[in-house]
């Protein structure tokens, strides 16, 4: 339950902010956020990361659909059982969740921010929980799973056992 309040509490920051930057700032326009470092600045992408797929959006909607459905049942079913995974699994729903809001109702995804100091891709906060919970996850997964999980460990040694020995 509280993974299910974390999910729709990070998806509605996610709106919030894409509300209002729809709301006050015009496509393409800029306001200063942090100086130096980060402004918001409205783009409508209708692709994927870094604006990849632009062309197939209602392709990235079914891929967004499937992958908030394929997640919410690792949670459901205790794909992770530590809190930490499960974390890393919320933040990986809330951002595909909030993606495919607005792949769904807009046919674009709002993006806003944008580094001053470097020249990289406009983001927004569901783009943020993916890239944390999907490098969070494979942290997870790779080196603490096994110490964290009680039976994770022989459950993955149990599969390259050889059983006659």
């Amino acid at each position: 339950m509280a993974y299910a309040i974390l999910t729709l509490v990070l998806v509605a920051v996610d709106q919030l902010v894409k509300y209002l930057v729809l709301t006050y700032i015009p496509l393409g326009g800029h306001v200063p956020f942090i100086p130096y470092l980060l402004e918001l600045t409205y783009v409508k992408n209708t692709g994927a990361a870094f604006s990849l797929f632009t062309q197939h959006t209602w392709l990235l909607t079914l891929v967004s659909l499937a992958m908030s459905v394929v997640l919410a049942l690792a949670l459901w079913k205790n794909f992770f059982r530590h809190p930490l995974g499960k974390v890393t699994l919320t933040l990986l729903l809330a951002g595909a969740v909030g993606n495919l809001i607005d792949r769904a109702l807009r046919g674009f995804v709002v993006d806003m921010f944008n580094f001053l100091f470097m020249d990289f891709a406009v983001f927004n906060v569901a783009d943020i929980c993916v890239v944390v919970g999907g490098i969070s996850a494979a942290v997870y997964y790779l080196f603490l799973a096994g110490k964290l999980e009680p039976g994770r460990e022989e459950e993955q040694t149990d599969g390259t056992s050889d059983p006659d020995c």
